[in-house]
């Protein structure tokens, strides 16, 4: 590229980037990742507010930064050799030892760069929409300097305090105000413009870019309507089993191979998420029926096919969205059997989750059963059942106990000791 231009692009952008508000708080300790020297990378789905965490980032160095947004098509053509060029722009502008870099993944072989400035000194903050992309550059050049942010739309509780609902629940106003805000997250997500404006063109632009730029075009997909097909199908048939088998057929592609990895984009892309079966097995979780879930609610309703039992996939995504949140490493449960989560923490089933909408006579043998499957296959003592507003107990067998929980309630509180 043209480097005489880089001095006014720079300027340029900072005062765009000053000018923009800081938004709503996010649920990430900030100050931790500031005290280290390690690179913070924030990695996520587009539009779900890294360069807005950016922003609050640079709050804390009150002005003294270098900002740069490498999703900007004046930079086409900037390559690695031309960063050197822009860290002389950076030098003369201040002598602030911070670097904030916005879509980084677009410049090939940018993790040398970042070592490179980091070994010198600079605390450096990354963002960028690819996790594969981003987890192989930064294992392969910075293994052990870099501490990773994945962002997610807004979860509930970044709703409510973007809606400016409190969430103290002890008043009958302030539960319906709570309970009011999760209908409409449960229906729109928390995708943050889509809030703002509630305009569903934005939802499926964002969809399309997302299939387009970061999976198609960067993958170089020659098959781009059956990719597309398959995103579609996933969107449209959350939390249902899928076959890589089953899929390829009704969707006439090539084969199951090519129906794993396009799963795999659109899992690298953070659009769509595979949950295995689990088993102590690797072999057999590998070759089970898989589940999928989608990042965000709101942009599902938005391109997918609808049924009339939706909302019951919904609050099974929310729930499962929640926990990819919060780092979990998640699976399903199935023997004779069934339990909708069940979480691993080394190599360890540490807890269980069934979601159900509606707890009635007809269907509370079923889903408790499932759920005492799993306990008693894991040897846990307790479960919970995460159900739209209900609250109580149940007793399991051998001893073991249900805890039925709202799921506004766990998205506020997390695993309450006690109802």
């Amino acid at each position: 590229m043209n480097t005489s231009l880089l001095p006014d692009l720079v300027a340029d952008q900072r005062e765009q980037f000053l000018a923009r508000a800081c938004g709503v708080a996010r649920d990430v300790d900030l100050p931790r990742y500031r005290d280290n020297r390690q690179v913070v990378v924030v990695s996520g789905v587009r539009r779900c507010g890294k360069s807005t965490l950016l922003r609050q980032i640079s709050e804390l160095y009150h002005g003294a930064f270098h900002y740069l947004n490498l999703d900007d098509e004046r930079l086409f053509g900037f390559d690695l050799t031309n960063f050197e060029d822009l860290m002389l722009v950076f030098s003369k502008a201040s002598d602030a030892r911070t670097l904030l870099l916005d879509e980084i993944q677009n410049v090939v072989g940018w993790e040398r760069f970042v070592r490179r400035v980091n070994d010198d000194g600079y605390k450096v903050y990354l963002t960028g929409s690819n996790a594969q992309l981003l987890s192989s550059e930064l294992g392969t050049r910075l293994t052990g300097r870099y501490s990773l942010v994945e962002l997610f739309p807004f979860s509930f509780a970044e709703v409510l305090r973007f809606r400016g609902v409190d969430a103290d629940r002890r008043s009958t106003a302030g539960r319906a105000a709570i309970l009011n805000t999760f209908d409409q997250y449960l229906e729109a997500g928390g995708f943050p413009e889509f809030l703002t404006y509630s305009d569903r063109e934005f939802l499926s632009r964002t969809y399309e870019d997302i299939l387009h730029r970061d999976i198609i075009a960067r993958f170089g997909i020659r098959e781009a309507q059956a990719f597309r097909h398959l995103a579609h199908y996933l969107f449209s048939n959350v939390s249902g089993d899928m076959s890589y088998n089953n899929v390829a057929k009704a969707l006439s592609i090539a084969s199951p191979t090519t129906v794993r990895d396009y799963v795999a984009h659109l899992e690298q892309a953070y659009l769509a998420f595979e949950v295995f079966k689990y088993d102590f097995s690797l072999k057999k979780q590998h070759v089970s029926n898989k589940k999928a879930y989608v990042i965000d609610n709101g942009m599902r309703n938005t391109v997918a096919f609808r049924f009339s039992q939706d909302v019951g996939k919904l609050l099974e995504n929310t729930v499962f969205v929640e926990l990819r949140r919060k780092g979990k490493q998640v699976y399903f449960y199935r023997d004779r059997r069934e339990c909708d989560f069940v979480v691993v923490a080394r190599e360890k089933v540490t807890a269980a989750y069934q979601v159900c909408y509606d707890l009635t006579d007809e269907n509370r043998t079923r889903e408790l059963a499932g759920l005492d499957a799993a306990l008693c296959q894991f040897d846990l003592a307790e479960g919970m059942v995460l159900t739209y507003n209900q609250v109580d107990r149940a007793d399991l067998s051998e001893g073991r106990t249900a805890r039925i929980v709202p799921v506004w309630r766990w998205l506020l509180e997390g695993d309450p000791e006690a109802l």
